[in-house]
């Protein structure tokens, strides 16, 4: 993988951000069950997850070393379990997503955004 620009972290950090905000948004105050049963949100739910990890993968070894307490090997063992066929694996790693590794993800990237915020500014 090529070294990526600084632009190019701060938009996939950005995307990262935006998309796990997206599905807390829409599974707020939804149980495992209703998420499985609607079919529309679980689909957008599922296109915003898929959106993130795949960022995630996109992002430089040194931006995930310069936040280690992100799960960046839970982020990387999900974008493989979220392009698995319909099933009880895809809904288990959707309902893990949401229930541990998106609000862990929103939660450390507020706090790296105060103490590293060069990583999250889109400038040239």
């Amino acid at each position: 993988m090529t070294r990526c620009t600084a632009i190019e972290t701060s938009a996939r950090l950005a995307i990262i951000e935006q998309s796990g905000i997206a599905v807390v948004t829409l599974i707020e105050g939804l149980e495992r069950d209703e998420l499985l049963r609607s079919r529309l949100t679980r689909a957008e739910v599922l296109r915003h997850l898929r959106m993130l990890a795949g960022s995630v993968a996109e992002l430089d070894l040194s931006i995930r070393r310069a936040m280690p307490e992100l799960d960046w090997s839970g982020w990387h063992l999900m974008y493989k379990q979220l392009a698995l066929r319909p099933g009880e694996a895809l809904d288990d790693a959707l309902w893990v997503a949401c229930e541990a590794l998106v609000p862990a993800t929103l939660l450390w990237l507020r706090v790296h955004r105060k103490s590293q915020p060069a990583l999250f500014q889109m400038t040239l």
